[in-house]
């Protein structure tokens, strides 16, 4: 026999199974609906008692909430749309970290993937039309004035890119600075041949590239400043890999653009026998999950993505909260992670 209140298959055996439905919950523990909401929505009010009561009762029956008709309901979605890239590590460990802050808060996301085909207007264009109220958009490409426009039609939170003007809220640390504490890290190593690894002609990478030449002046290693082109791959760390290689003068010391970049230049180098850090000690930049294996173990500079997190939900429901409000601007300071790839110069 059926447990009361229980779900049953919809039309006999074999059939799909019927959705538990709020009142199935009520049933079970003998109130009312209204009372049973405000327990499953959070709402204060009902005793502890009742609570475990109902919270039990939803468990036992495997009810989950209608996010569609609660959303048509109340004419919001509580939907934060994230526009990330699938290539990169950094931005897999920011969501994560995106989305424990979103349910403390009462939001959940939606994301939408930046891929070599699929540009950022495409997974923009996406994320509105599935409701998402509020965007935060993961080291954004597009141009200050295009970050504008789109602001005006949802919150914005740009996290990891200085934006310029007036616009999104941007969620960031300061990149120049991070590159310059490595910069900081290898003199004091006793390095003066320094290169930097460049990561192209994005936003970040500027910040990133005039972080070192600020720091090499400020050190008076102006002959030694050497930009080699390059991007934010491994592969492209590879190929400035080899590109050192046949020129056959290898710098002390190289500041990649990010970890990626990094680990591919350690790869292109060990492969040809060079010992690092023994002869090139090799930063990076971001402290993502693959810097941290002990293959790599990879000196870098962490950008706290559990805070930049935090600080981007915060953001977005605060412009929701309060009719879009002002935009704000949050640098976070870095923070130098040394581990095996750098070393005192010989």
């Amino acid at each position: 026999m059926d447990e009361p209140g229980s779900a049953v298959p919809a039309g006999g055996t074999g059939g799909p199974a019927v959705r538990p439905r709020l009142e199935d919950v009520a049933a079970r523990v003998g109130l009312s609906t209204a009372s049973v909401s405000l327990v499953l929505r959070g709402v204060a009010g009902p005793s502890e008692r009742t609570r475990q009561r109902v919270l039990k009762a939803a468990a036992e029956l495997g009810y989950r909430p209608d996010r569609t008709a609660s959303a048509l309901a109340s004419r919001r979605s509580r939907l934060l749309g994230v526009v990330v890239d699938v290539h990169s590590p950094f931005h897999a460990e920011l969501v994560e970290h995106l989305h424990v802050a979103a349910e403390e808060v009462g939001y959940d996301l939606v994301l939408s993937a930046l891929t070599r085909t699929r540009d950022e207007s495409t997974a923009v264009e996406t994320l509105l039309a599935f409701r998402c109220e509020a965007l935060i958009l993961l080291g954004p490409v597009s141009s200050a004035a295009a970050l504008a426009d789109l602001d005006r039609r949802a919150p914005v939170v740009g996290v990891g890119r200085r934006i310029t003007g007036a616009g999104p809220d941007v969620v960031r640390s300061a990149d120049d600075d991070g590159v310059s504490r490595i910069v900081d890290h290898l003199v004091g190593l006793g390095h003066r041949a320094i290169a930097h690894a460049d990561g192209g002609r994005g936003v970040i990478a500027t910040d990133r590239r005039g972080g070192y030449r600020g720091a090499m002046r400020r050190h008076g290693l102006h002959e030694h400043v050497r930009v080699l082109p390059g991007g934010s791959t491994e592969e492209a760390g590879e190929a400035v890999g080899r590109r050192l290689l046949d020129d056959g003068v290898l710098p002390t010391a190289v500041v990649a653009y990010n970890d990626q970049s990094a680990i591919g230049l350690l790869t292109a180098l060990r492969s040809a026998g060079v010992d690092v850090p023994g002869t090139v000690s090799v930063a990076g930049y971001d402290d993502d999950t693959l810097s941290r294996l002990s293959c790599f173990d990879l000196t870098t500079v962490s950008q706290n993505p559990r805070e930049q997190a935090r600080q981007a939900v915060t953001a977005a429901v605060r412009r929701l909260d309060e009719d879009r409000g002002e935009p704000r601007e949050i640098v976070l300071a870095p923070t130098l992670v040394v581990r095996g790839t750098t070393a005192r110069v010989r």
